[in-house]
């Protein structure tokens, strides 16, 4: 039976076994009432530290941030006889995005949503910045952005939202990193920032992440926070949120998406969705008025949603009128403007780190609402205020001026136009934000009065003129400028386009010793100036232009602090004798006026030693020869309008110096057969870094009928914009016979070209050209131009560039040296039917 086996045992050691069981076993019975309580006493115990272990891993389980330990059986033993579970949850790195309130509909942010969106996901796009003035809708586009992360998590581990705000805090940024990593408690607050970089970096350097960073105001050094910088190795990204485009720059993002303000009518939609349409349909007339509200808050989603929300229990129409009126006349009364958004958009005016371009950003509230500031003008006027150093040339005073346009604009504090990049405007809600710090935030509302667009008739009685420093009354009807009120203080007085003003007391410039800059242009009506302008000793900047005076008076001589003088299409002028008696100007401006550049005028403006900039009309060759003589006026010449004579037909030649200042030069009706550069002054085969016109950027020619081409262009290797209209005889642009001699290449920075009625224009140039900044051709009436000076090569810019042309047959009739040229250019073609009419430039 070799299945069978048996085990022995001594019987002794069976006995010890069984008495010894039998023992422990009636010690049991006999003691159990105690061992039953004793049991019931240790389960209390124990249900207790389970039910404290399942509340705090309900709670940590509930935040997100950790999860339940998954423990084997051996770890269960040891923990259950212990009685002991000092770890039962983990930190865990899931894609759990901490989804945040946003308003159910977004107006107008729909397609901006999805382009941030697009690029963000690209592959090698580390790092998206969005900018834009305050209150316009980038913290709800960002918002947006972090949660479709928690609808398509797209691969990332975490996603971590940041609000930096005005004052950049390495500390707070980590602080709230670490939240979303699950640090926490007593031993990472001791950290100092390199310990806690430290420990960031060396958890996020294992992750895919996303890093959200609303409202920077200056350069978030990743590094520093403990962020390991987004690469295309690592896959993370990071997009921010900032009011300056420079910020934008310093976080190495040179293609940012501007965010703008909502179009109308998708402003409106947000106004009405906040009013609501119970109110709306209070009164008949309140839609009306609604409108209006809405309109000026020029699309600023902050505006819309502040005043719709302010509007929504508004039922009478009486509220809505008098809050229409509120927002044209001072913002700041509408009730709770200075304290939930003039104070927000504050922000951008306090993080101005000069104050010459504090004080630079608030003169342009002078102006009125939707008004396009020409930036050389602004600059003047800056200049004059003394805002900008007068010590120093024109030319680094101007580049100073552009300097800080340019941060004003990258600031989002002033916008500058799409189509004519030298005019700048300012939002509404920020100009009114602009006032009421210039009216130290409401406290003194006459300290600057501005009541431009006004329909006033007379100058507005104010309490307290003394207290007056700057003054805008422009394009109003004011008739009569009279009193003697005491403005001790006022430096700035706008009185432009009052079209029917005809008169100006001489007591009224007594009193108004300080005023540095007097604006009169665009009123038609005005003929005369008192003598007592005299009285204005202070002044700096004076503007006449588009005015009737025929003579400046004799007091005009006494303005020995006057540095810019514009006298522009005074079409009644007829003499400005004693010009050479302002011993500081340094600009004068007599363009389209009737008062022209002759000999007598050119002696006398000899005699202004300071003279830096002269724009002109010259209505004689003979004029323009003796030029050549005149170097310092020369010198000083930017804008020179040449206008010929039927007297002067013979003289068939017209000779330009070399004229290194000169900007843009108009040239009409002249009988001229040659325009060329004098080679007394400058040779055409000189070097080409030495040209005659280095500045020259703009050229208008028309009615030339004797002119067969404009080879001197060779000379202006800066030229942006060249129009040719209405001359019978020209050829060819550039003529190849001429520029034989010549080793320069045309046109390479020439944005825009007009041909129009040329009717023996033939060519262009003789060959194709690079054109690196071509953006528009504009062909009309030119029947014999059969090509063009391209290959497939020659536009650089093609995402903006058009040919724009009025006739099917010349269209039909343009050659091309080879098919890829062809293809490549057809696209570009627009067709512009009957209705279009050639742009005349002044």
């Amino acid at each position: 039976m070799g299945g069978l086996f048996s085990i022995s045992m001594p019987c002794d050691q069976v006995v010890n076994q069984v008495s010894q069981c039998l023992g422990t076993h009636g010690s049991y019975i006999y003691s159990l009432s105690e061992n039953l309580a004793a049991l019931q006493k240790d389960m209390e115990v124990l249900k207790a530290k389970r039910d404290d272990v399942q509340r705090k891993v309900c709670r940590e389980e509930f935040t997100g941030r950790r999860e339940r330990l998954s423990l084997v059986q051996k770890e269960v033993e040891s923990l259950t006889s212990q009685g002991v579970f000092p770890e039962v949850t983990e930190t865990i790195l899931v894609a759990n995005v901490d989804e945040m309130p946003v308003q159910p509909t977004i107006v107008g942010q729909e397609t901006m949503l999805e382009k941030v969106w697009t690029h963000l996901m690209k592959e090698g796009v580390e790092i998206v910045g969005m900018y834009g003035m305050g209150g316009v809708g980038k913290t709800t586009l960002l918002t947006q952005l972090n949660n479709k992360f928690s609808e398509t998590c797209g691969g990332f581990e975490v996603v971590m939202w940041v609000v930096v705000s005005k004052t950049t805090e390495i500390h707070r940024i980590q602080g709230d990193i670490a939240k979303k990593l699950g640090f926490d408690g007593e031993e990472w607050d001791q950290k100092n920032e390199n310990q806690r970089a430290l420990e960031i970096h060396n958890v996020l350097k294992r992750r895919k992440f996303v890093l959200l960073l609303d409202d920077i105001w200056e350069k978030v050094n990743l590094k520093a926070v403990g962020v390991p910088h987004p690469s295309r190795q690592n896959g993370c990204k990071v997009a921010f949120t900032t009011r300056s485009r420079d910020v934008c720059g310093r976080m190495g993002v040179d293609d940012p998406f501007q965010v703008h303000c909502l179009e109308p009518e998708e402003a409106w939609v947000l106004f009405k969705k906040k009013v609501g349409e119970n109110t709306l349909k209070g009164h008949p007339d309140i839609p009306n008025l609604a409108r209006k509200l809405a309109g000026k808050c020029c699309g600023l989603p902050l505006a819309l949603n502040f005043i719709g929300e302010t509007m929504a229990c508004k039922r009478t129409v009486q509220e809505w009128r008098t809050a229409v009126n509120d927002l044209s006349s001072y913002a700041s009364e509408f009730s709770g403007m200075e304290d939930e958004i003039l104070p927000i958009l504050k922000y951008s005016y306090d993080n101005l780190n000069r104050e010459e371009v504090k004080s630079c950003f608030l003169y342009c509230s002078l102006f009125p609402e939707d008004y396009r500031m020409e930036k050389e003008r602004l600059i003047d006027y800056w200049i004059c205020e003394w805002f900008l150093d007068e010590n120093q040339s024109r030319e680094r005073a101007l580049s100073q001026g552009y300097e800080i346009i340019g941060v004003l604009v990258r600031a989002c504090l002033l916008l500058e136009e799409t189509v004519n990049k030298e005019q700048v405007k300012m939002h509404d809600v920020v100009r009114e934000m602009a006032l009421w710090i210039s009216s130290d935030l409401g406290k003194d509302k006459e300290k600057c009065i501005l009541q431009a667009r006004g329909g006033l008739c007379e100058i507005p009685r104010i309490k307290n003129w003394s207290g007056v420093t700057r003054m805008s009354l422009m394009e109003n009807e004011i008739e009569m400028v009279s009193g003697s009120p005491e403005c001790s203080k006022l430096t700035t007085l706008f009185l432009q386009k009052n079209v029917s003003l005809i008169h100006i007391s001489g007591d009224f410039f007594r009193c108004i010793p300080m005023l540095v800059v007097l604006d009169l242009s665009g009123n038609s009506s005005l003929r005369k100036l008192p003598e007592q302008v005299s009285e204005l000793v202070s002044l700096r900047y004076l503007d006449l232009s588009w005015t009737c005076i025929r003579r400046l008076p004799l007091g005009f001589q006494e303005l020995k602090n006057l540095i810019h003088l514009r006298l522009d299409y005074m079409k009644r002028l007829k003499s400005v004798s004693g010009v050479s008696k302002l011993s500081s100007l340094r600009k004068l401006q007599l363009l389209e006026s009737k008062m022209s550049l002759d000999m007598s005028l050119m002696e006398e403006l000899q005699l202004l030693e300071h003279l830096q900039v002269l724009n002109v009309n010259i209505k004689s060759s003979l004029v323009v020869e003796k030029l050549l003589y005149a170097p310092r006026l020369v010198k000083c010449l930017q804008i020179v309008v040449i206008r010929g004579h039927e007297e002067e037909e013979s003289a068939r030649v017209l000779a330009l110096p070399g004229m290194d200042s000169l900007r843009k030069v108009i040239i009409r009706k002249c009988g001229v057969w040659e325009i060329k550069v004098e080679r007394k002054t400058l040779s055409l085969n000189r070097s080409p870094t030495t040209h005659g016109f280095p500045n020259l950027s703009s050229v208008h020619l028309s009615s030339c009928n004797g002119l067969q081409d404009l080879t001197w262009l060779l000379l202006a290797p800066n030229l942006t914009s060249l129009m040719v209209l209405d001359s019978e005889l020209v050829e060819a642009i550039i003529s190849q016979e001429k520029a034989s001699s010549v080793n320069i290449i045309p046109f390479k920075k020439l944005e825009s070209l007009r041909l129009h009625n040329l009717a023996t224009l033939e060519s262009i140039y003789w060959e194709p050209l690079a054109f690196p900044c071509l953006k528009t051709i504009h062909v009309t009436e030119c029947p014999e131009l059969r090509k063009l000076p391209f290959d497939s090569q020659s536009v650089f810019r093609v995402e903006e560039f058009a040919i724009k042309y009025k006739e099917e047959e010349w269209f039909e009739r343009v050659e091309w040296d080879d098919e890829a040229t062809r293809l490549r250019f057809l696209p570009f073609f627009k067709f512009f039917g009957p209705e279009w009419q050639v742009t005349y430039v002044r």
